[in-house]
């Protein structure tokens, strides 16, 4: 039975980082909506472990190799490497600093330690027996740089263009007849270690329908997997027969290994390796799910804790691409929206695993309800009154009573639920509405208690001492419920969204008592009276300004 990374994670000395990947992206265009869709889940959820405070590594990357580049760049007129080098620095990296993507690493799979490493393991599967020459002959799509089966292909309409032609599945064009002298994984052999593995390791690949599909598949029997390519000359050479380069997933999928020190940095990978979760696409999960597994067991390695494949991003109903033309760049939205928004809504508005659509509107109308108006006037209304009643410091509450024990039993389910979602799960929508519930229940709270009406009777000059004190203090316990409330939203939330969360930290004042906001732990989150009563309260700037301004409207409208 192959083993996985199942060490237990911590900060101490010797503790295993939590490591997740995204895939390597293909660079030949621009990063789309699909691409940040799945890095922005990474950085949400290594940003959560870190908040747990547990050691983190964060990895994603380019994929630089194969037919796919080589053509584009032939288009464009340049050379592959100078393709990929124009790619990465003026469009990859800039847009995950953009997006606040907190990665560890940045992998090329152009860089020496890369190409280094996987001659190194390819020749150790050669000298084990475990890769022979043969010969291949059959559909190949480029666009997926993949192997097809017959059965996988479908026909062109009759109608249409590629009429009487196979196309690919995914792509919807024609796939090409190969014809090459390569190598072979004896991938077959894999079969049943790789179906007791699933049976011993159900959490192994998610959702249950990814599952359901890989299991099918690999009980059908399996052919062996050519691993070279002969007939162009992009690529990483086989060692032993440089006519060859090795078939860019092969090259790909070690990226996993080589970025954390594989035959490299013994003690950062024995702490790194496997990763615990590799968030892909769904197009991509056999190799993730049957291929690398499979390339490790062979080579005798950790196989990884958990292969995540999220859904499709649709638009009228079409996987999201360049190559159909519905690619959406994410600085059309984040400069209608702002960033934060945009990393809220993707996960906030579909479920992790599952398809989902993208609409204009649907995002104007989730940022006006649960942004501006759930969450971002609480915030302000909140410091509106403290400043207003208490002159910007934070009173101190008086005796709790039920109201105020609800709160806080809500912020405790809030956290706990949140905590399990977010953390274990990979639910982040789930995990986002549990927050936004109690975001909800604070404001009904608030809406309850009244607090702008206490308030008349506390600062009634002609009311009874006794009554202005009583006043005074049921005012303070609500402004305080409320203000401790948003503190641990802000915690909550900084995963997610940390720009505006980092806002709201500093209009509770909360860096002066309680430090950084990163410092800051979920599982605490629900430990009230975390915020001092005397903490300043400033009504700083909106958190999510209204869009009455015209600012939703789709570009060129």
């Amino acid at each position: 039975m192959a083993a996985t990374g199942s060490e237990k994670h911590g900060t101490g000395e010797g503790a295993r980082a939590y490591y997740v990947t995204t895939p390597i992206y293909y660079v030949n265009d621009a990063p789309h909506l699909g691409h940040a869709y799945t890095t922005v889940a990474g950085d949400v959820l290594t940003r959560w472990h870190r908040q747990r405070g547990e050691r983190v590594w964060f990895l994603t990357g380019t994929d630089e190799h194969g037919q796919k580049v080589m053509r584009t760049a032939e288009a464009n007129g340049v050379t592959p490497q100078q393709w990929c080098d124009k790619l990465v620095e003026e469009a990859w990296k800039p847009l995950w600093e953009h997006l606040g993507i907190a990665n560890d690493d940045f992998i090329r799979t152009t860089e020496k330690r890369h190409t280094d490493r996987v001659q190194e393991f390819v020749q150790d599967l050669y000298d084990k027996g475990e890769i022979y020459k043969g010969g291949y002959e059959g559909p190949y799509c480029v666009g997926c740089e993949e192997f097809k089966l017959p059965g996988e292909l479908i026909d062109g309409e009759a109608q249409g263009p590629y009429a009487g032609q196979k196309l690919c599945p995914v792509h919807k064009k024609p796939v090409e007849i190969l014809k090459e002298e390569n190598y072979f994984f004896k991938l077959s052999e894999y079969g049943p270690r790789l179906l007791d593995f699933y049976e011993a390791h159900p959490g192994f690949i998610q959702p249950a329908s990814a599952r359901n599909e890989v299991v099918n598949f690999v009980r059908q029997g399996m052919q062996d997997l050519s691993i070279s390519r002969s007939t162009f000359d992009w690529g990483v050479k086989v060692p032993w027969d440089e006519k060859h380069v090795i078939y860019v997933w092969i090259d790909a999928l070690l990226n996993y290994a080589t970025a954390v020190g594989y035959n490299e940095n013994p003690a950062k990978f024995d702490s790194t390796f496997p990763a615990d979760v590799h968030l892909i696409g769904k197009d991509i999960l056999r190799f993730h799910a049957v291929i690398w597994p499979a390339m490790l067991m062979a080579q005798g390695l950790p196989v990884p804790g958990r292969v995540a494949a999220n859904g499709w991003l649709m638009v009228g109903g079409e996987k999201m691409s360049k190559s159909n033309l519905t690619g959406i760049k994410p600085q059309d939205l984040t400069s209608q929206f702002g960033v934060d928004a945009y990393r809220w809504y993707f996960l906030r508005a579909i479920a992790f695993g599952q398809d989902g659509s993208f609409s204009w509107e649907d995002f104007t109308a989730r940022y006006t309800s649960e942004l501006a108006n759930d969450y971002g006037n609480l915030a302000s209304r909140v410091a509106a009154m403290v400043g207003k009643y208490f002159g910007g410091s934070l009173p101190e509450a008086a005796a709790n009573g039920t109201a105020e024990q609800a709160v806080r039993d809500g912020l405790a389910k809030a956290v706990a639920e949140a905590d399990r979602r977010i953390g274990d799960e990979l639910d982040f929508q789930g995990g986002i509405l549990a927050v936004f519930d109690f975001v909800k229940q604070v404001n009904g709270y608030i809406t309850e208690q009244e607090p702008w009406k206490v308030a008349k009777t506390a600062f009634d000059d002609d009311a009874d001492a006794v009554v202005r004190e009583e006043g005074r203090a049921r005012l303070a316990t609500i402004l305080y419920t409320a203000a401790e409330s948003l503190r641990a939203v802000a915690v909550l939330l900084n995963p997610v969204m940390p720009d505006t969360s980092r806002m709201l930290w500093d209009s509770l004042g909360a860096e002066a008592s309680l430090g950084a906001l990163a410092e800051q732990r979920v599982r605490d989150a629900a430990r009230w009276g975390g915020l001092p009563a005397g903490s300043t309260v400033t009504k700083g700037a909106v958190l999510f300004p209204r869009l009455d301004d015209g600012r939703a409207e789709k570009p060129g409208q």
